[in-house]
C-alpha cells in the first residue's frame, strides 16, 4: 500500500503571509517521508466538514504548479477537479502543463462537482446534476483525445472543439493517469470502469460493496478490474508522539485486504514537521508490504 498526502486545509498558524514557506516545507517533508503523491482539493471556498467558507483556500492548479517546483518525486493531482469549473480544453492544457513542468508527475483527478454554494458565490458554471455528469464524460473524452495524436474536431452535446491540438503533449505516456472521485453506483463507478486508471472512494462501511459494484461495471465494460487502482480518502491523527500509529497501521491493513492500494490522507497538524517524520518512520514502512 502507498500513502498520499492530501492538503485540504490552508489555515495554518502562520497565516497567509507564511503559506508559501509552510507549503514548501510540508511537501519537502512529505517527499522525505516517502509519500507517493500529494493532492489538493479543487475548491474556491473551504468546505463545511473542514472549516467555515471564510478560511483560506488556494486555487488548485496554481498551487500544484508551486508544489511541482518544490518537489522531485511525488505525483501531483487534485482530489478532485470539478469538471464544470473549467472548459475541457483548458483543463487538458493545465494538466499537460503541470506534467511537463513537473517532469511527468501529473494526474487528472476529476469528478462531477458538488458544491453549489461556492459555485454560485463566485459565479462558476454549475448546471443540474444530470448535466454535470454528461459534461464530466465529455470532459474525459476530450482530455484523452487531446493527449493523443488525434487533432480532429470534437463534437459533443455540450462541448464543441474545432481542433484538439495540444502542444506540448504530456511527458507521461500514453497520458497522465485519470482518477475519478466519487461512489455513485450508476454513473460514477461506470465512468471509472470506462475511462479511469484509478478511483477514489470514501472509507465507509459501504466500501466493500462499492468495490463489488465497480467490479460489475468492469465486467460490463470488458475492463480488467485489477487494472484500476483503488484509493480512499483517509485521516491521519498520529498523536503527539506517534502513539496512534499502531492503530492506523492495523486499519490500513484492513483496507489493503479489501483491495485498497492507496490512502490519500489528510494529516492533522501537517504544518508540524515532526508529524510527517513520524508517519515516514512508523507508518509508511509498515504498510509498504500490504
Amino acid at each position: 500500500m502507498k500513502l498520499g498526502l492530501h492538503l485540504p486545509d490552508f489555515t495554518f498558524p502562520g497565516g497567509p503571509g507564511r503559506l508559501r514557506d509552510d507549503l514548501a516545507t510540508i511537501v519537502a517533508g512529505a517527499e522525505r517521508a516517502g509519500f507517493d503523491r500529494v493532492s489538493v482539493m479543487d475548491h474556491v471556498w473551504q468546505i463545511g466538514h473542514i472549516g467555515p467558507p471564510e478560511h483560506e483556500m488556494l486555487e488548485a492548479y496554481t498551487t500544484l504548479g508551486f508544489l511541482a517546483a518544490h518537489t522531485e518525486q511525488v505525483s501531483l493531482m487534485t482530489l478532485v477537479t470539478g469538471a464544470v469549473y473549467r472548459s475541457p480544453g483548458l483543463l487538458a492544457k493545465a494538466v499537460s502543463t503541470l506534467d511537463v513542468l513537473s517532469g511527468g508527475r501529473a494526474w487528472l483527478g476529476i469528478g462531477a462537482a458538488w458544491n453549489e454554494e461556492e459555485a454560485r458565490g463566485l459565479g462558476l458554471f454549475f448546471p443540474p446534476l444530470a448535466e454535470r455528469f454528461e459534461r464530466l464524460e465529455e470532459t474525459l473524452q476530450i482530455c484523452l483525445q487531446m493527449w493523443s495524436d488525434d487533432e480532429r474536431p470534437y463534437e459533443g452535446r455540450h462541448y464543441q472543439l474545432e481542433r484538439t491540438l495540444n502542444s506540448p503533449q504530456p511527458l507521461r505516456r500514453p497520458h497522465p493517469p485519470v482518477l475519478i472521485g466519487g461512489s455513485g453506483e450508476r454513473k460514477t463507478l461506470r465512468l471509472v470502469a470506462r475511462y479511469a486508471q484509478a478511483c477514489n472512494l470514501f472509507n465507509s462501511p459501504e466500501l466493500e460493496h462499492k468495490l463489488h459494484v465497480l467490479r460489475e461495471h468492469c465486467d460490463a465494460e470488458g475492463r480488467d478490474y485489477e487494472e484500476i487502482e483503488k484509493t480512499v480518502t483517509y485521516r491521519f491523527e498520529v498523536g503527539e508522539r506517534g502513539e496512534h500509529c499502531g492503530e492506523i497501521v492495523e486499519d490500513l491493513e484492513r483496507l489493503a485486504a479489501l483491495g485498497i492500494q492507496v490512502a490519500h490522507g489528510q494529516v492533522a497538524r501537517v504544518f508540524d514537521p515532526e508529524v510527517l517524520e513520524i508517519i515516514g518512520t512508523q507508518v509508511i514502512p509498515a504498510v509498504a508490504a500490504f
